[in-house]
């Protein structure tokens, strides 16, 4: 018989989250797709499926390749999955988008003196009486 492992279990193994209870959130929360579709906490894993899941600003596509229901290492975590080149290329992209963006705003060159403190409350004042 093979092992079965739970997906929370499996996600917390895996080193995607911290706790089991906050792979469980995740999941109750529809954050985690397995196969296309929402999952309960209790589906059991199988390899060859593909979970898509939110890292940091970037949703991930995971597919499954090997089984634990141990926590070790982040060089054995690593081997139970392996991310999708499409998921790869879509990060990157956004990743790339992310920087541009932040370039475009640039920071104030120094702070507001005295007077356009007073006319930027006033804006915002006449703005939210509204």
């Amino acid at each position: 018989m093979s092992e079965t492992v739970r997906i929370d279990k499996w996600l917390w193994a895996a080193r995607f989250f911290k706790t089991r209870q906050l792979a469980k959130k995740a999941i109750e929360g529809g954050k985690v797709r397995y196969n296309g579709s929402r999952v309960k906490t209790s589906r059991n894993v199988e390899v060859g499926a593909l979970i898509e899941l939110p890292q940091g600003w970037d949703n991930v596509t995971v597919e499954v390749v090997a089984l634990s229901a141990q926590r070790r290492g982040a060089p054995e975590a690593r081997e139970l999955y392996a991310e999708t080149a499409e998921s790869l290329d879509r990060r990157e992209r956004e990743a790339h988008q992310r920087k541009l963006a932040n370039q475009v705003m640039q920071p104030p060159i120094k702070r507001p003196d005295k007077r356009q403190r007073r006319d930027i409350h006033r804006f915002q004042r006449q703005h939210t009486d509204d």
